[in-house]
């Protein structure tokens, strides 16, 4: 199995949230959120603070923003507003919440440009005034090795965003249903679903129709992944949400949640740690906002600028632990 891929990025955006909370205006359509009445901000702070310290102790460059506001309830989830491509492209999509659509951040794209080469910017976000909506990488598990976009129907991925997407940026769209247990659309694909470079974890029972199924698996092992189906209760342990990252100097490794790991089967934690290994990482506070670890994670497949080198201002603004993120 190859020790490297274009699939696992090798750095990371991570955002840091002071005010914290599960979202109100996602609730509605977010099966996997929980309200709570507990002032769950400084353990989401902190769980987030370990998140980027594990990661960058792991070899993972880990950049680090603060939301320091009260304005954007799941700004710690930055993979729904943005997307980096290995081509020197960033997409910025279109966010179904109005009270999300503030996290989108001219300093995050602006440190990206700074740092990493990136030839473009595409701009999606107009399409919200129109009401269509595509959710980055949470409405689309991206296959950047035979450039697939696996996407599940909901209010959160238009047809044709992703198919307008997909043309520009040269993927392959693959639509289908996936609904819960009480029959409901899964919101994001991303809560059912990872490809990585050897294996793919999705919730098979959880795509309605046989035929897209058989589609979706059909893709999957015609591309090389080992098929490894999850079921409705893993799903609901955010089994499907993880994220394979490729570490300097080491193997690759899965980021998923402590609570997801423990729901693998043996046979599943064997066939991943052919490929990398597991990183159980504790976010149980950002969980109750129906996510979980992939959905905190925005990868970064872009060129460095500068390979090897974080000047003293990328790491005052990028990171918690300078010392622990400079490569």
């Amino acid at each position: 199995m190859s020790p490297v891929s274009v699939q696992a990025p090798r750095a990371v955006v991570l955002v840091r949230p002071h005010r914290f909370r599960p979202n109100p205006e996602t609730l509605s359509d977010n099966a996997f959120q929980r309200t709570t009445a507990a002032d769950v901000s400084r353990a989401a702070f902190e769980a987030t603070t370990t998140v980027a310290r594990v990661l960058a102790d792991a070899g993972v460059r880990v950049h680090l923003f603060e939301d320091e506001t009260g304005d954007h309830p799941d700004s710690v989830f930055p993979n729904n507003w943005f997307s980096t491509h290995g081509d020197g492209r960033i997409a910025v999509y279109p966010m179904y919440a109005a009270n999300r659509r503030g996290e989108r951040r001219g300093d995050v794209i602006e440190f990206l440009k700074g740092n990493y080469r990136v030839r473009e910017v595409i701009d999606y976000s107009g399409f919200e005034h129109d009401g269509l909506f595509l959710e980055g990488t949470g409405a689309m598990v991206l296959d950047h090795i035979a450039r697939i976009a696996y996407t599940a129907r909901s209010g959160r991925a238009d047809r044709y965003l992703l198919e307008r997407f997909c043309t520009t940026f040269g993927y392959e769209p693959m639509f289908f249903d996936a609904m819960d247990t009480a029959q409901r659309p899964i919101y994001h694909t991303n809560v059912m679903m990872c490809v990585a470079t050897d294996f793919a974890l999705i919730g098979l029972d959880a795509i309605s129709a046989p035929h897209q199924r058989s589609a979706v698996v059909d893709r999957l092992e015609r591309s090389g992944r080992i098929v490894l189906p999850l079921t409705h209760r893993q799903l609901g342990e955010f089994a499907g949400n993880a994220i394979e990252l490729w570490p300097e100097g080491r193997r690759r490794i899965l980021a998923l949640s402590a609570r997801a790991a423990a729901a693998l089967s043996p046979y599943q934690r064997d066939v991943i740690n052919e490929s990398c290994e597991i990183v159980p990482l504790d976010v149980a506070p950002i969980e109750l906002a129906g996510g979980s670890v992939r959905c905190m994670i925005a990868g970064i497949h872009l060129d460095r600028r500068r390979p090897g080198v974080l000047d003293l201002k990328d790491m005052h603004e990028t990171t918690a632990e300078p010392e622990k993120v400079a490569s």
